[in-house]
């Protein structure tokens, strides 16, 4: 992937996600308030707030699955208009299930996560490379001995293992996860974890939508708090004192009214 970007010799390296003055509403209700975010390249970013204060909304504007009313997203410093290497992201939405509804294993749905780095011009499209990925993935999320299992017959919270897999899948530069540990058990919370502590090792870049930080928290480097669709801070996570640690904010519940509109599981459908 190094071979296809441009020589660093026009300045430091752009921001990964760069969002300005972004405004965006849901409805006639304004969602995005021109809130400012940025993260760098290797960098953990926790969105965090409150019921109804834009988190997957803001994340899903970054993705373009929601149109900005105002403002400007880059990705990779590339406008988001003129995006097109989405292979470079993975995204793993809310409150979803791994097949929706169609029968498929686990395999053959994390395999689904390497479509955008693989082009389908011939019959039987997947590589050593593709295969060799889609097994590293299956396995860093704890479900190497179950990948020929329906994913039907899966737990919520092994179903949200096999997302971020697929997720894992095309091997991301970054990483945006949508409330990955809302009903999810506590054993599939700490393979959550341990498979986001290698990703971070790594290099990734990680862009997190929180309503606690838990197990992450020593992952976090920086917290963006938002409310009623405005930043009110961005700096130091919050100390860990459960689900009372946003500043500025009562009683947090893990779904935010803007959490309820409809979502597609993929970048690309």
């Amino acid at each position: 992937m190094g071979a296809d970007k441009a020589p660093d010799t026009a300045g430091p390296t752009p921001p990964v996600i760069s969002v300005r003055a972004a405004t965006a509403t849901l409805g006639a209700r304004p969602v995005l308030r021109g809130i400012d975010l940025t993260v760098k390249p290797g960098e953990v970013v926790a969105l965090l707030g409150a019921n109804g204060s834009g988190k997957s909304t803001a994340v899903r504007s970054v993705i373009g699955q929601v149109p900005l009313t105002g403002g400007d997203i880059s990705l990779f410093g590339t406008p988001l208009k003129r995006f097109r290497q989405w292979a470079r992201i993975g995204y793993v939405p809310q409150r979803t299930t791994a097949a929706s509804g169609v029968p498929a294993t686990i395999r053959e749905v994390v395999s689904s996560g390497r479509l955008s780095r693989t082009k389908l011009t011939k019959l039987g499209w997947t590589t050593k490379a593709d295969r060799a990925a889609v097994d590293r993935a299956i396995g860093l999320v704890g479900l190497a001995d179950r990948a020929k299992d329906s994913v039907s017959a899966l737990s919520g919270g092994q179903h949200q293992r096999v997302l971020i897999a697929r997720a894992l899948a095309s091997e991301p530069e970054l990483l945006i996860m949508d409330e990955p540990m809302a009903g999810v058990d506590l054993a599939s919370q700490e393979i959550l974890a341990q498979t986001l502590r290698e990703q971070v090792a790594a290099g990734t870049t990680v862009l997190l939508v929180l309503h606690e930080l838990g197990a992450l928290e020593p992952l976090i480097d920086r917290a963006v708090v938002l409310r009623d669709g405005c930043v009110t801070h961005d700096g130091p996570p919050p100390k860990a004192t459960g689900q009372h640690a946003l500043p500025g904010h009562d009683h947090v519940h893990p779904h935010s009214a803007d959490e309820h509109e409809p979502i597609r599981t993929g970048l690309l459908t």
